[in-house]
């Protein structure tokens, strides 16, 4: 038999986020007396003294700080419970909500997205594109059910889902393809560097070379191509994204030596937990590792216009 109950964990853990039995009475919409009791019934109950005499701050004992972090983790788990209720008892879910990151091809998404859509033609999709850490920011607090990052979702799942390769390019007639010889990086410091910002408003993440003395930071890396286009930087840019490009000639590959112009990013597909996902979710989910399983491997390593020194 339970001596507690989960209203007053929520009351404890209200009274710690909020910063004292007042302030949280706020957020609960209790009165301050029904949240002081609460709290006070659950140490009484578990005889533990959750809290410090501390003057009119709240501070927690040390017992308590350990009772928190499970409370929290107690808290959590039955919100997904619920979820998980809400799912099972609504059927198909009404709305998809994905986090992208930009390098991931468009066109595997798009033919995913409308393969689901076809099997459930009354959903919604709502799609966030982010780069870097932004997709495992959307999915820690709650706003998208599934993302597509470069980095492991630390509290959820991730699996392996592709390679993404990259090359160091800039436009044909740039300064660095008139120098006619095999680059190093050190020829790279004295030229502009195109990246693309990290989406995420919580945690900033750099990624790839940054040893450029000048540096233009753009949010979506279609500004990175157009700007390189243009002739007025180098960047290293998906392969995918760039195939037309390439192809005309309008951007050429540095020639960088012992391969350094080419590079490879794994892409994991995460959640925050499967039973909580609807059938729509599940069916994006097995359409995109079908999809993905079909990706062509490049053949950039063949191409002419790559110099390397063995």
């Amino acid at each position: 038999m339970l001596k507690s109950t989960l209203e007053q964990w929520r009351m404890f853990k209200a009274v710690v986020d909020a910063g004292g039995f007042n302030q949280a009475s706020l957020v609960v919409h209790k009165s301050q007396s029904s949240v002081h009791h609460a709290v006070q019934k659950l140490e009484n109950a578990i005889g533990v003294v959750l809290f410090e005499n501390s003057g009119r701050k709240v501070k927690l004992s040390p017992q308590g700080e350990v009772m928190y972090r499970r409370a929290t983790f107690l808290l959590d788990e039955a919100q997904k419970l619920e979820s998980i209720a809400y799912s099972l008892r609504s059927g198909t879910e009404t709305t998809l909500r994905v986090a992208v990151d930009i390098i991931f091809p468009s066109h595997l998404l798009y033919n995913v997205l409308n393969k689901v859509s076809e099997e459930f033609p009354l959903l919604r999709v709502e799609l966030e594109e982010t780069v870097l850490s932004g997709s495992n920011t959307l999915l820690s607090s709650g706003n998208v059910d599934i993302g597509i990052s470069p980095f492991l979702y630390p509290s959820g799942f991730s699996e392996d889902l592709c390679e993404i390769e990259f090359a160091a390019v800039a436009h044909k007639d740039h300064p660095l393809h008139q120098l006619n010889r095999t680059l190093t990086l050190e020829d790279l410091k004295s030229h502009r560097q195109i990246v693309v910002r990290d989406s995420s408003a919580e945690r900033k993440v750099d990624a790839g070379w940054l040893g450029a003395e000048q540096r233009w930071t753009v949010s979506h890396i279609r500004t990175s191509v157009d700007i390189i286009a243009q002739g007025l930087g180098f960047a290293w840019l998906p392969i995918a994204i760039i195939k037309n490009e390439l192809e005309s000639g309008l951007l050429k590959p540095l020639p960088l030596n012992n391969n350094a112009a080419l590079r490879k990013a794994l892409l994991y597909l995460s959640f925050e937990d499967g039973d909580a996902l609807g059938p729509a979710a599940r069916a994006f989910i097995g359409e995109l590792r079908y999809q993905t399983m079909q990706l062509p491997t490049s053949d950039f390593m063949d191409w002419d216009c790559i110099e390397t020194d063995t």
